[in-house]
């Protein structure tokens, strides 16, 4: 029998979403070009502090319950999570915030909160309308803006003023682009900056969404892990409970990578608005991204303890005490509200921050991500330029080892600009 041939395929031949073209390199592959041509000194032992991965011990409790829970495997999951970790989690939410949500329909788990910060997009987002706006703040977690440009939106950026603790200036955006704006991305306590929203600016972003009629996503997987004990980071649910409101057109966001150490799991959860929440269930259906029933079992043990998630804040908080004053004896640096970066200023260095990041990864074998890849071009500036991030996610001597080494490298740098 003769063979017929395939056509030889064009160039064109091929259909893919032309969206996908608008997406922008991630951070860390801009950092592997910057880095394409270093190698790095012998002298000394890696130390990354590029990415934000927590490498503290996960706990016990989570893996014990991961292991008791393995016959789990034998059963599909349901989109919508178990009654029983839904009200583990809503029962979570009114022991930090002190709101009370119906876990049936203002609680529904996720396979954590980056898929579900994409997801959320897909599903707010009225497509139709070709002038559609996702704002994001500037510094910004770049899923933010390939959720907007893949639902088929336009992100817009709001940029972080240092002279205002990185808050971003809602102020200055105009009227115009507010009145298009479908999705409003926050993150408190905030990626890179740490920064914290205070109800003063919460009180503004919901007057905002009550004059324009878009949704608030709040992202908060930092939210446990501050510094003083006796002062939490405000979050979304409880500055609208502070404020006199519900949750309408407000969906928060958060995860257990960071506050219980398991990264590996990807379970988190969205909570707030039932109607929201209703279609976000709807289009997870058919998304297919259900929490695995061994993954939902051990995030019930995982939500229901805060015994390990406050040694976590002491490991972190040492860290810091020690770290922050090391490097802000050579660079401009302040400790943070919250979460486990340094945002630090590099310009008294001499050098840009690509340039410090590549020369501190050769002559010293530290990675520290430029924050000109965390941040966009606009308004005529790019708000993360000069400045790099440190995620202070290894243990307490390797940080200090690290934090060491980007003193004498800016020490070394001081003395050849003075020869």
């Amino acid at each position: 029998m003769r063979q017929r041939a395939f056509p030889t395929p064009s160039s064109n031949c091929s259909p893919v979403n032309p969206l996908l073209d608008k997406l922008q390199p991630y951070p860390f592959e801009k950092l592997r070009a910057l880095f394409a041509d270093v190698t790095p000194t012998a002298a000394f032992k890696p130390i990354s502090f590029g990415i934000g991965e927590p490498k503290h011990p996960t706990p016990a409790l989570i893996k014990d319950a991961v292991v008791a829970a393995l016959g789990g495997l034998a059963s599909y999951p349901a989109t919508a999570g178990t009654e029983a970790l839904r009200t583990a989690i809503a029962n979570w939410i009114d022991a930090r915030y002190g709101v009370k949500l119906d876990a049936a329909t203002q609680v529904l788990p996720v396979s954590g909160s980056r898929e579900a910060l994409f997801a959320l997009a897909q599903t707010v987002v009225d497509s139709t309308k070709p002038d559609a706006v996702v704002l994001c703040p500037n510094p910004f977690y770049q899923i933010y803006e390939g959720a907007a440009l893949l639902a088929g939106a336009t992100p817009y950026f709001a940029n972080s003023d240092p002279a205002r603790n990185f808050a971003c200036d809602y102020a200055a955006i105009p009227a115009e682009v507010w009145s298009r704006t479908q999705l409003l991305y926050v993150c408190s306590p905030g990626n890179p900056t740490g920064a914290v929203l205070t109800l003063e600016d919460w009180r503004e972003l919901f007057a905002l969404s009550d004059r324009y009629g878009f949704v608030i996503a709040s992202d908060e997987c930092y939210s446990e892990i501050y510094f003083d004990e006796g002062h939490p980071p405000i979050g979304g649910l409880d500055a609208a409970r502070a404020l006199g409101r519900d949750a309408t057109r407000l969906v928060v966001l958060s995860s257990l990578s960071k506050r219980s150490n398991v990264p590996g799991m990807r379970s988190g959860f969205v909570a707030g608005d039932a109607a929201i929440l209703k279609r976000f269930l709807l289009y997870r259906t058919y998304h297919g991204c259900a929490l695995s029933p061994v993954w939902q079992t051990a995030s019930i043990a995982a939500w229901g303890d805060e015994s390990h998630v406050i040694a976590n804040r002491a490991m972190y908080a040492e860290k810091f005490k020690t770290v922050t004053p090391m490097i802000a004896s050579v660079l401009d640096v302040k400790l943070p509200d919250a979460a486990f970066y340094l945002w630090v200023d590099v310009r008294r260095s001499g050098l840009s921050d690509t340039e410090f990041a590549k020369r501190l990864y050769a002559d010293y074998n530290v990675t520290v991500l430029p924050g000109s890849y965390l941040a966009r071009d606009a308004q005529g500036v790019n708000p993360g330029s000069g400045f790099v991030r440190i995620a202070l996610v290894a243990e307490v001597d390797e940080c200090t080892q690290g934090a060491q080494r980007i003193v004498d490298f800016c020490h070394a740098l001081s003395k050849a600009r003075a020869a």
